[in-house]
């Protein structure tokens, strides 16, 4: 057949158009998890500009975001149908997958939906997202009401509990209930408890800034139902009761527990009402006689009265509630994920030593409480006691944690919490405002009960942050350190990261950032870091200088400071934006760093300091404070100065990039002999902080790093460092060539080592390398915690790219280390979930399988022989390196 020439361009002309087609139509391409605030659908926000956050999915396929437009409104449909009655961004070309509000300005009370369309580079083709929601809440409005309180007894025992019967009478839209104390609340509404919430609101420093939390009792509070409003407070850290070596007890902000409460009720015909805290609702107290955040939880049954938060309650006996002032003018909302029971654990076993006396294992060290379910006598009272370790009787031994605690008598036992039956059938009892350390729990009783496994539960709580990160390798002892640093990276986040969930429950600074990048690895962590943060900035004095716990009452300013510890306020917000390429934090603390560091040069001209208490709980080798106080100094001058270019005040880059180089010199030239390649006296501490911070200069890396090798070698590889070592020390290693050796000391099985803890029955990690020391010896801290990050480092390989943070471009940088056969890290990070994985194959062949998330890269640097990339053969060599797009990739390597 002959083609005329008119019908031969056409047919041309179509099948350009469908080859076109064919190259530019992304496969399945979805606009998935969507969050604002990196929250799911929240409510309560005040953010007035708030993120918003999405991923691509899509196969195995290369996809790349060119750009996106997003709609924000407060119609859903209109929303999902690409229109947006508060904003509509417009087309912005733009790869990331992070975007902050600018629209019109955001109302109060109000219900906002939000999408996302991207488009797909080198396509015509658009993706849409489902609508997401968030919810405003009080923000800059005046809130309503008072707060209220029955009393103004700051050592009055018993828990307050307050009601009020409300009156519905219309057809209910929408109800929402807002809720702040100073103490810790429970919101009842009809007999049942409202979220899943504990410990709520989290602390902070109650007299610069209260959290509200936000609830939605729609469903609760409808026309003609009786509504009965009932509200439980704790005291938590507001008024602390037990006395320990802190003295939180003589805090400036202590007093009564109090709380206001605004519920606002929408009806369906257009109307609104505002139920509010005053002194119309009554109060009285009750079952709960006693509550400290810091050591237990004192309750009688006989006190208790089921019907107390229900309708038509024959409350005679109660008072009304007192208005009273507020702890502070400033009440902003909690946006943060909150402290959950997230799992119950059964007993592994229980002993029975007595019809009076059982102990109970859980098998496992947990943060959090115990239920107890039982039947007994009437006024049998329970002494439930919890414990992280037994003694050489086998009786609950107390004596690593209790050592802080200062009891002027014995009516409030350490992690004691005291239960007396009212008898009448079988009764539970949990814990409302406590929370614990313990593995084994023993119940005493004043008379005889019969108890079995069943009649036990350990409540881990903590929290309830997503979790991001999981390692597996072909050693046990590996995958069980990394476990031990999850439960033990739990166990101390409530809110604020802190140092273990028994003795002290403290935000020691040094603590958190040590195990920073192991957090963020780990977990989805921002909304806590950032609250943190906030907390930073009420604790910092007008001379920049922050205290060693935070939140604090005043404790922490005159000792445990300095830069080795309270580095917190410029580490935190750079790790942040390296996993999260989100700078909000930088941008929010940046004047606040800048203070910081101001004043360490105002004491310290010479670029020197030993301001700080150094390498907390060596095992042998002490550090001097000058040399690791000088570093942080250095790194708090230059992540200023790199935050100073990020966002563009030139001045203070030039500024702070030359203090940070006169402080790099001012230690190399006190501590650094440049014949030897020797730092001080060549502790592993002393060489491996400057390697792994970037004090040593260029030309001397290789010879201090051969030092470092020696002296862990001489050390019979094993660490022998204290808290800041053990952040170094492993890094140091393996990014200067010694990745074997480094591997070698992690997975260790002898003193001093993370296995040693882990042979000798440790389920999370300990204080002290020494488990027989003197002191020390909680057993869930998290201070030594930085090698489940190296983990994903040096073995898996997984770093953030400083250029393109967030993950948006991944560097891999595996190790395929002699001892180990198999090895993956997976990481869900902004983009999506990055998985490195490497098994030996035959003699000197490595399978090494990544998969790098849509709208993201990665930069791959390997060191071998010969390189196949996906059956191609790619640049070989000792650095080699190549660039991935998204997608699953399969490289085989020959080491040799």
């Amino acid at each position: 057949m002959k083609l005329n020439s008119l019908t031969t361009g056409l047919f041309i002309l179509l099948l350009q158009i469908f080859v076109s087609c064919q190259k530019e139509k992304p496969k399945n391409v979805k606009v998935a998890s969507l969050t604002s605030e990196y929250l799911k659908n929240p409510i309560g926000l005040d953010t007035e500009k708030p993120r918003f956050r999405w991923k691509l999915e899509t196969g195995d396929q290369e996809v790349l975001q060119e750009n996106y437009e997003i709609y924000v409104g407060t119609d859903s449909v209109e929303v999902s149908n690409g229109k947006g009655n508060f904003w509509q961004s417009g087309e912005l070309a733009d790869g990331s997958n992070l975007a902050i509000y600018d629209g019109e300005p955001l109302k109060p009370f109000t219900k906002y939906y939000w999408s996302v369309r991207i488009g797909v580079e080198n396509s015509k083709i658009n993706a849409i997202s489902e609508v997401a929601s968030f919810e405003t809440g009080i923000m800059n409005e005046t809130w309503k009401g008072s707060w209220i309180t029955d009393g103004e007894d700051m050592d009055l025992k018993p828990a307050p509990y307050f009601r009020k019967e409300i009156d519905i009478t219309k057809e209910v839209k929408k109800a929402t209930a807002y809720i702040t104390a100073a103490g810790l609340f429970e919101l009842h509404i009809n007999g049942d408890k409202i979220g899943n919430n504990r410990l709520d609101p989290t602390y902070t420093r109650y007299d610069k800034r209260n959290l509200y939390v936000t609830h939605d009792v729609t469903k609760q509070i409808q026309e003609e139902d009786e509504i009965a409003l009932g509200v439980i407070l704790g005291n938590g850290w507001y008024n602390h009761q037990s006395t320990a070596v802190w003295n939180f007890h003589e805090a400036g902000w202590r007093n009564r527990p109090r709380f206001l409460m605004n519920l606002k009720i929408q009806y369906k015909d257009g109307t609104s009402e505002d139920i509010v805290t005053d002194s119309d609702w009554k109060t009285a107290t009750g079952p709960i006689i006693f509550n400290s955040i810091y050591t237990a939880e004192h309750y009688n049954a006989n006190l208790e009265d089921s019907n107390w938060n229900s309708p038509n309650f024959e409350g005679s006996a109660w008072e009304n509630a007192i208005e009273t002032e507020a702890p502070s003018n400033n009440i902003v909302a909690q946006s943060l994920h909150p402290v959950r029971s997230t799992e119950e654990i059964k007993p592994v076993s229980v002993q029975k030593i007595s019809d009076t006396k059982y102990i109970f294992d859980l098998g496992r060290n947990i943060s959090g409480v115990s239920k107890i379910k039982l039947k007994g006598e009437p006024n049998t009272e329970l002494r439930i006691t919890h414990a992280e370790q037994l003694d050489s009787t086998g009786a609950i031994d107390m004596s690593n944690i209790d050592v802080h605690y200062r009891p002027t008598d014995d009516s409030d036992p350490f992690q004691t919490d005291i239960f007396t039956l009212k008898g009448d059938g079988e009764e539970t009892f949990m814990p409302k405002f406590n929370y614990k350390g313990f593995q084994y729990v023993e119940v005493k009783s004043n008379k005889p009960v019969e108890l079995n496994k069943e009649s036990l539960t350990g409540m881990f709580m903590h929290s309830d942050v997503p979790q991001v990160g999981k390692i597996k390798s072909s050693n046990e002892i590996i995958n069980k350190i990394w476990e031990a640093t999850n439960a033990s990276y739990l166990s101390n986040l409530f809110g604020y990261p802190t140092d273990c969930p028994q003795r002290e429950k403290n935000g020691w600074t040094g603590d958190a950032h040590i195990a920073i990048e192991t957090g963020l690895y780990n977990y989805d962590g921002i909304t806590v870091y950032e609250k943190w943060m906030d907390d930073h900035r009420d604790e910092q004095q007008p001379n920049g200088v922050l205290p060693s716990i935070i939140p604090t009452w005043g404790w922490g300013y005159d000792w445990g400071n300095g830069p080795d510890w309270t580095s917190t306020i410029a580490i935190i917000p750079w790790e942040l934006y390296q996993f999260y390429g989100d700078s909000r934090a930088l941008e929010e603390n940046y004047d606040n760093i800048k203070l910081y560091v101001d004043h360490i040069t105002e004491i310290s001209p010479s670029g020197l300091t030993d301001w700080g208490l150094g390498d907390w709980v060596p095992v042998e080798d002490k550090t001097p404070v000058e040399l690791t106080s000088s570093i942080y100094y250095y790194v708090d001058a230059n992540i200023l100065a790199k935050t100073a270019k990020l966002l563009g005040k030139e001045e203070d880059n030039r500024k702070y990039s030359d203090l940070a180089e006169k402080i790099k010199l001012a230690i190399n030239e006190k501590y650094l002999n440049k014949e030897t390649g020797i730092y001080g006296s060549g502790f592993q501490t002393e060489l491996s902080a400057p390697l792994y911070w970037g004090i040593v200069p260029t030309n001397q890396k290789e010879l201090v790093a051969k030092n470092l090798a020696a002296k862990v070698i001489e050390d019979e590889k094993h660490i022998n460092v204290g808290l800041l070592g053990s952040k170094t020390i492993l890094n140091a290693l393996s990014e200067n060539g010694y990745e074997d050796l480094a591997y070698e000391v992690a997975s260790r099985e002898t003193y001093p080592s993370w296995g040693w803890w882990i042979k000798n029955g440790a389920t999370t990690l300990l204080e002290n390398w020494d488990i027989g020391a003197d002191s020390d010896l909680s057993r869930n801290h998290i201070m030594f915690g930085e090698v489940s990050a190296w983990f994903f480092k040096a073995l898996g390989g997984i770093f953030p790219d400083h250029e393109n943070p967030g993950f948006k471009n991944v560097i891999l940088k595996p190790n395929f280390v002699d001892d180990l056969e198999n090895f993956e890290a997976r990481h869900d990070g902004p983009y999506g979930e990055i998985i490195s994985k490497w098994e030996k194959q035959e003699e000197n062949v490595v399978k090494y399988e990544v998969s790098i998330p849509p709208n993201s890269t990665a930069t791959v640097h390997l060191k071998a022989k010969n390189m196949q990339l996906n059956g191609k053969d790619v640049e070989s060599g000792e650095k080699a390196r190549f660039n991935l797009k998204s997608g699953k990739h399969e490289i085989l390597i020959s080491l040799q």
